[in-house]
């Protein structure tokens, strides 16, 4: 199969692709890929398969592809391939929850400066690492990557990059508990799908509602979080997009969780984990048990809640989760004081505020720590967090915690 045939083939599965027929959209680039002889099509066929593989949730096979591709590139000798290659290696463990094997691949990338398209991707390059840090509970770090991923969006005018970080910016806040923020991003995703949508994908519209869902539950307006949830879901089944469908399950189980409807969560939670596992989304398994957990503590089931929380610490210490081990620790310091077991509850109130200094989950002004109740964050150029009242009512010459990390031990 020579060059033209080869790009005539890989447009013919785009527009099968792109009417949602993808099986055949996948049979065609596989025959693409067994009978080209032109490396830069085969490259540009395996970048289509690791995109559809990825909205399929299917990351093995998305990795698998990956590795191919970077072997093609290394074939065709360019280091444009290559940091594109090196790229969708990266994406790829991020899906399947290998956060520093992204990290490490994004760094890759980021070395090849120069290239024409390492110019062009670096801002997708820092969105992915900055998803790997958010990942590890490393907060400063992933603010820092997505701003970074936000300013080559709006140098280079790519609205959706722009639209992918503010997700993930909805996703970051709602996790240090500053919800008005946690909506204003993925509200401002959806401003830029109806604004520059027309031609996108509609898994644009259905992530900004998905994100908007989770922070409008966050705020208590539960109403307004189950017809985003449902609009998201909606498009997500029309697609036959596995992950979003078992964010959106979560979603509802949380929902139902609120208005503390433990029998309508429970089954929602068994669905979403029935997909976060045959996926691999095991930061979502995560989220799953917990919500799991806490309607057993809800029943009065706390041996039963203990035995969710082993699983999921299981699973947190595995990716270096931090947040979801904090999490797990106020969970059981709930239950052993309701049990009234002294030094299983003192075990878990150090281990909570161990982990609260290591992510440096704390105001550097009032000492009070960020993300146990819902208060409205300021980062400093730094990104370090503060409350925004502590800013305001003391002002700043500078970060109290940066100047608490440069101080040097004296001579001994």
């Amino acid at each position: 199969m020579g060059q033209d045939q080869t790009k005539q083939q890989i447009e013919k599965g785009l527009h099968l692709y792109q009417s949602n027929q993808t099986e055949k959209a996948l049979q065609v680039w596989m025959r693409v890929l067994e009978k080209s002889a032109d490396p830069a099509g085969r490259f540009r066929v395996l970048g289509c398969l690791i995109t559809a593989h990825a909205e399929m949730g299917r990351y093995k096979d998305m990795l698998k592809f990956a590795v191919v591709q970077i072997d093609t590139a290394r074939e065709l000798e360019d280091p444009d391939y290559l940091t594109e290659g090196y790229l969708n290696l990266a994406r790829s463990n991020e899906k399947l929850c290998e956060f520093q094997k992204t990290i490490s691949y994004c760094k890759t990338c980021l070395n090849m400066q120069g290239t024409t398209v390492s110019l062009q991707l670096n801002g997708q390059v820092s969105l992915s690492m900055g998803n790997a840090f958010l990942g590890l509970s490393i907060f400063q770090k992933a603010l820092e990557c997505f701003e970074k991923a936000l300013r080559y969006a709006h140098n280079n005018d790519d609205k959706m990059l722009e639209c992918r970080v503010c997700c993930s910016l909805g996703n970051f806040y709602a996790q240090i508990k500053d919800y008005e923020k946690a909506l204003f991003f993925p509200c401002k995703a959806a401003e830029l799908v109806n604004d520059y949508g027309a031609g996108w994908s509609l898994k644009y519209r259905a992530m900004s509602q998905y994100h908007m869902a989770v922070a409008y539950r966050k705020l208590g307006r539960l109403a307004d979080a189950m017809d985003c949830c449902e609009e998201s879901m909606k498009i997500a089944l029309q697609h036959g997009d596995r992950p979003l469908q078992a964010l959106c399950l979560l979603c509802f189980a949380d929902i139902h969780l609120s208005r503390r409807d433990v029998q309508t969560a429970f089954p929602r939670y068994d669905s979403a984990m029935s997909i976060m596992t045959e996926i691999g989304n095991r930061l979502g398994q995560i989220q799953v048990l917990l919500g799991m957990a806490k309607c057993w503590m809800i029943q009065k089931e706390l041996d039963k809640a203990l035995e969710i929380i082993e699983k999921a610490q299981e699973l947190a210490e595995g990716l270096g989760n931090k947040l979801g081990l904090l999490k797990l620790h106020c969970l059981c310091e709930r239950i052993y004081r309701t049990k009234g077991q002294q030094r299983e509850l003192r075990d878990h109130v150090v281990k909570f505020h161990e982990c609260v200094e290591e992510m440096e989950l704390y105001c550097g002004m009032c000492g009070e720590s960020i993300g146990e109740k819902n208060n409205q964050l300021q980062a400093l150029p730094c990104s370090h967090f503060f409350h925004l009242k502590c800013l305001q009512t003391n002002g700043t010459r500078g970060c109290p915690n940066c100047r608490r990390l440069s101080v040097k031990p004296g001579y001994v």
